[in-house]
């Protein structure tokens, strides 16, 4: 009997591999299915690193977008300011032209002015603001608001004859176009 009972442990043993070897045949994957699958890992991780290239392509657009802006901001931040400001350049110009036409009498005055104007120059240089010159140029509706046109025959037609305001520029943009004068062909007194 004890032979017996000694076969039966061992035999149920050996069916017991068998059937553990016969269960992990079937759970291993033949090479066809690992290939499958390794080719749709492989096809996933493309999406993914273009998916995250893409991301980081955008977030460095981004960065420059925003860089370019915060330029911007600090380049045109006073403009407005600045605008106000030309408004008190134009009445000095104008106090210096209309003492220079007069007697000597007031020249502590006229001194006196154009060294503000010349101050008020310094100041808009360190904004990086600059006149836009005019005269004698060809009118651009661009940086020039014609307020007048005017027959002539020294200048070619629309040509800057006059500025009656000066013209700004800050950095590369606009801040006040010039008020102009423009010459226009003289008219024959025949078609009149």
């Amino acid at each position: 009997m004890s032979i017996k009972k000694e076969k039966k442990p061992l035999e149920q043993a050996q069916k017991a591999e068998q059937v553990e070897t016969k269960e992990q045949e079937k759970q291993k994957p033949d090479l066809k299915t690992l290939k499958e699958e390794n080719k749709k890992l492989e096809i996933d991780l493309a999406e993914k690193t273009d998916k995250f290239l893409r991301l980081l392509a955008e977030f460095e657009n981004f960065k420059k977008r925003v860089a370019k802006q915060t330029s911007d901001l600090r380049k045109y931040s006073n403009e407005s300011i600045l605008k106000d400001i030309l408004l008190v350049a134009d009445n000095l110009d104008r106090a210096i032209l209309a003492a220079k036409t007069e007697k000597a009498e007031k020249a502590p005055l006229l001194e006196g002015v154009e060294m503000t104007l010349t101050e008020l120059v310094k100041i808009f240089e360190q904004y990086e603001v600059t006149p836009i010159k005019s005269e004698g140029k060809a009118f651009d509706p661009n940086f020039h608001q014609a307020m007048t046109k005017q027959e002539s025959e020294e200048h070619p037609e629309n040509t800057v004859i006059s500025e009656l305001q000066k013209g700004y520029m800050i950095c590369d943009r606009l801040l006040r176009p010039a008020m102009v004068v423009v010459s226009e062909k003289k008219k024959d007194e025949e078609e009149t």
